[in-house]
């Protein structure tokens, strides 16, 4: 049996979107001719879609520099990290990895301990201590299995089969955060993997040092395996700093980090520990990887909240591209024509991936509350003066019968 339909009730407006994320759609504006005296012309509709134009060239051009200034900080973790271990033979990825990790608690896990009422960290830690828990000891063997790689397999390998985070973080995103992709995004996608390919092959053809390759089946596992991690950490990190906060995403990294860490730096790691000639230059060298890490972890969850994971892995894409530009005057390396040809594909992808707006898919009945069936979208009450800036997935028509999604 039916249920006899509702009596049409005052629909009730919905929650503000968050600062600079206005969602709209041209669907909602009057058509000309409609009556009323909210209705516009043609030259006002033009006009909005032109102001809507320069919001999303502004933001493209916003998330591609964002997603730099992480490549730049994951240029200066490689260039200490190398001299570290190449110059003073200190091989410590664990020992490096607590100090980041101290630093967050030191920062992030101390404001929540101050904090009062539910975002306390006794009051987090009652509701969900098992989740990041697991998320940290993922962070962590993420890390640590990138760099073991290097023991055992080659530097074009590693810089190859660490893409494979991308189509990691695609998936993820697809079916837990339910973000939906457009064909423009999966070509710049490919796009930046193809740059990907053109610096790995440059490596081979100017003889760049391919590491040891000693057992390179386990060392493309651990490679693997690590970007499999840093995908999960990325799309996890993506839905707390969405949905909870960005201090409690680092202050709970730092405090679990920080223990699991150096459990593991005590087993693993405390005979290296012992074999560094601990002088000024090394103390310089590990306080410049630390600075540079917690630039990296602090400022990561802003830019992942600002675009998604997947476009700040892409962008990490050219932090290698950095590293080697650093290395041409610092290490004396080989230059090849075809590191700036993938520099700039890479670039290309970005501004491929960024030129649209990803959207959110969402149960069809949502929608059913803020549309007339049988009519236009209904006029909804304003509650307060929108911001200006406007994220939005198309400028043509959409039918009648697609609903309106709202976009990410």
């Amino acid at each position: 049996m039916i249920p006899p339909e509702p009596q049409q009730q005052q629909l009730q407006p919905p929650s503000p979107a968050p600062p600079n994320h206005v969602v709209t759609t041209i669907e909602n504006l009057p058509a000309e001719g409609s009556g009323g005296g909210g209705s516009l012309s043609a030259s006002s509709r033009a006009g909005v879609r032109q102001r809507i134009r320069k919001v999303l060239n502004r933001e493209m051009l916003i998330s591609v520099a964002l997603g730099q200034v992480l490549s730049l900080l994951i240029c200066g973790i490689s260039l200490t990290s190398k001299y570290l271990s190449e110059d003073f033979h200190a091989n410590t990825p664990v020992f490096q990895s607590f100090l980041n990790y101290i630093l967050l608690f030191l920062v992030y896990t101390t404001t929540l301990a101050v904090r009062q009422g539910e975002e306390n960290l006794l009051a987090i830690l009652r509701r969900r201590w098992w989740k990041y828990m697991i998320l940290g000891l993922i962070d962590l063997e993420a890390n640590y299995l990138v760099v073991k790689a290097y023991q055992y397999t080659t530097l074009t390998s590693i810089q190859l089969l660490d893409c494979f985070v991308i189509p990691v973080v695609i998936l993820l995103s697809w079916f837990f955060l339910l973000i939906r992709y457009k064909a423009v995004h999966f070509l710049g996608i490919i796009v930046c993997i193809l740059g990907m390919g053109c610096m790995a092959g440059a490596d081979v053809l100017v003889g760049r040092h391919q590491g040891a390759g000693e057992n390179k089946l386990v060392g493309d596992l651990l490679v693997l395996g690590g970007a499999t991690l840093y995908g999960i950490s990325n799309v996890w990190e993506e839905y707390i700093i969405r949905t909870l906060s960005r201090v409690e995403f680092l202050g709970m990294i730092g405090l679990f980090g920080a223990f699991f860490s150096g459990i593991q730096l005590a087993i693993m790691e405390h005979k290296e520990l012992l074999k560094v000639p601990w002088d000024w230059q090394i103390g310089l060298l590990y306080v410049g990887f630390s600075a540079c890490m917690f630039g990296l972890y602090s400022f990561m969850p802003v830019v992942i909240k600002k675009t998604s994971a997947t476009s700040v892995n892409l962008s990490l894409l050219t932090a290698d591209l950095y590293s080697l530009f650093c290395g041409l005057f610092l290490f004396h390396y080989k230059f090849s024509g075809l590191y700036l040809l993938s520099f700039f594909t890479i670039l290309l992808g970005l501004v491929l991936y960024s030129s649209t707006s990803t959207y959110i898919a969402q149960d069809p009945r949502v929608y059913k509350q803020f549309r007339n069936p049988s009519g236009p979208v209904v006029d909804l009450p304003a509650t307060a003066q929108v911001e200006p800036s406007v994220t939005y997935t198309s400028l043509g028509q959409e039918t009648e019968d697609e609903p309106h999604v709202r976009v990410a």
